[in-house]
């Protein structure tokens, strides 16, 4: 978990990534998954960092939402704090 209790990007969407694996409401067979999840979320940090290289460049939609640049600065910096950890 980061600084100040905030968890990590990478690891919130490693976390998705294991839910949906895991969780009967998608496309696991546990009812109840979070202590798998808990368990097994390190198993998808490589999806999830394929998922931000994936989205480092706004869409079109995006960039003509905000500000281009500072999306993708914001992402590359997650990318390179899970790189660091």
């Amino acid at each position: 978990m980061a600084e100040g209790g905030k968890t990590e990007l990478v690891e919130r969407i490693a976390r998705v990534l294991a839910g949906a694996a895991h969780s009967s409401n998608a496309e696991g067979s546990d009812p109840s998954a979070g202590e798998t999840v808990d368990l097994v979320w390190k198993e998808h940090v490589n999806q999830a960092l394929a998922v931000l290289h994936a989205i480092r460049e706004p869409d079109k939609a995006g960039a003509a939402a905000g500000d281009a640049d500072i999306w993708q600065r914001m992402v590359e910096a997650s990318i390179a704090e899970a790189d660091r950890g």
